[in-house]
């Protein structure tokens, strides 16, 4: 068993861990850039490491730097949260070139599923259902116009190294194709360093779907049932819920076998979610995230598990907690990502705390690293806390989530906080009746600046 782990992370992400390690009875090292000195996962961890200045280049992705933390401080497995080098191949080899455990996949499916066309054509051999489009990278613009011929219009463009809504633009004709292929392709060339794109249908009303999955790197998977994400701004997701409002019992059992047999089938070990795009009872694979998701919580909540203890359990060698029969859905969750943003332009607000009071009673889980006094940095990500409930149904944990709102306090920033309120009085929210468009177009509507 380990004795001491990593966190190459910081903010929640790091606390979340720095927790699960220590009802475990493993000690934990906290690493942090001089702006995070002060940070709540510094103050909780056993010990910590100065890593670098504030730029995450030259700190949370610094791999020198962590290694050396490991090296100075005795840890024998690193943890990597989300975010930073969580899906860097490169990184995981070396972590395991130095005698070093990483707490997650291996390097080589780090490496297949960071790669959108190699992920698609390793899904389709598989089994798991692909949205139709290209066979591989799209040499040209003629081949582009070829292809969107015979799949049909409209079509989306996606850099094969994309990520967070970059490098992706959708031609609704044949017309908007030049202009679609050619700022995709520059959006890859400057934002990944890869110029290279695929074309895939573009789906109009899907909902976004996604298969929680954990192996044990030994042949043994499971699925712990499916997310809704498609409440979602620049395809960022604001509110995750889990079950999804629009999935029947024999649409989970039948999606979540596929993509648990896939994950068996190729040793995966760790958490990852397989993400689909959902329209008129179909599933379409998009891409599989090779680590723990943001909204991992949800999960947590109705199936009763610890996600990030089981990561580091199979991480040790030890076998799954639990099987698949083990697994029985127990009521609703839902999650929201409170950002340290201004509405209705979304801008970074980054500043000094100087009121926090999180919610609570039944059902309720804040993870947040704010404390009274905390100054937010503006070097990193604006997400500042995710506010989770968990009721005996989706009206309960509706009803849990206003009351919580209600009583959060986040003073001397602006936050999202308002946007939820506002979004729980619809309708359409309160019915589950969404799909990945709503948000936007109910942003144009109603936060107009």
């Amino acid at each position: 068993m380990f004795d001491k782990i990593l966190i190459a992370n910081r903010g929640e992400i790091a606390l979340r861990v720095i927790r699960a390690a220590r009802e475990m009875g493993i000690k934990s090292v906290a690493v942090h850039s001089t702006a995070d000195a002060d940070a709540m996962h510094v103050r909780m961890a056993d010990e910590s490491v100065c890593i670098g200045p504030p730029s995450s280049i030259n700190s949370y992705l610094s791999i020198p730097a962590i290694i050396s933390a490991c090296e100075i401080t005795g840890a024998q497995a690193i943890h990597p949260g989300y975010g930073f080098l969580s899906e860097n191949a490169n990184f995981v080899q070396i972590v395991e070139d130095h005698g070093l455990t990483f707490i997650g996949p291996t390097a080589q499916h780090i490496r297949t599923m960071g790669d959108k066309i190699t992920a698609k054509d390793t899904m389709k051999e598989l089994g798991v259902p692909c949205v139709p489009g290209s066979d591989g990278g799209v040499p040209d613009l003629e081949t582009a116009q070829k292809i969107g011929a015979d799949i049909g219009y409209p079509v989306i463009i996606k850099a094969t190294a994309g990520g967070g809504g970059k490098g992706m633009k959708v031609a609704n004709t044949a017309a908007d194709m030049e202009m679609a292929f050619r700022t995709a392709r520059a959006e890859g060339k400057s934002n990944f360093g890869n110029d290279e794109v695929y074309i895939e249908k573009y789906l109009t009303t899907p909902r976004h779907i996604e298969i929680q999955v954990f192996g044990d790197g030994k042949g043994k998977a499971v699925h712990l049932g499916e997310r809704d994400c498609s409440l979602q701004r620049r395809h960022q997701k604001v509110f995750e819920e889990a079950p999804g409002p629009s999935i029947s019992p024999e649409e989970r059992a039948k999606i979540g076998k596929i993509c648990a047999d896939a994950v068996a089938n190729i040793n995966y070990i760790g958490a990852g979610t397989i993400e689909f795009l959902y329209e008129n009872g179909e599933f379409f694979f998009i891409e599989m995230n090779t680590r723990l998701q943001v909204e991992h919580p949800v999960t947590e909540a109705i199936f009763g598990v610890d996600l990030v203890r089981e990561q580091i359990r199979v991480a040790e060698g030890l076998p799954m907690s639990f099987s698949q029969d083990d697994l029985t859905i127990n009521g609703h969750a839902i999650e929201v990502r409170i950002n340290a943003e201004k509405l209705p332009n979304f801008a970074p607000c980054p500043g000094r705390i100087t009121q926090y009071h999180a919610p609570g009673g039944l059902g309720v889980r804040m993870d947040s690293a704010l404390y009274d006094g905390y100054s937010i940095p503006p070097y990193y990500d604006s997400l500042i806390g995710k506010l989770i409930v968990h009721g005996r149904d989706r009206n309960e944990a509706i009803a849990r989530l206003s009351r919580a709102l209600g009583e959060l306090i986040v003073d001397g920033v602006d936050t999202t906080v308002p946007l939820f309120h506002a979004l729980l009085a619809e309708a359409d929210v309160q019915s589950g009746n969404y799909n990945i468009h709503w948000l936007e177009r109910w942003l144009d509507d109603n936060l107009a600046s």
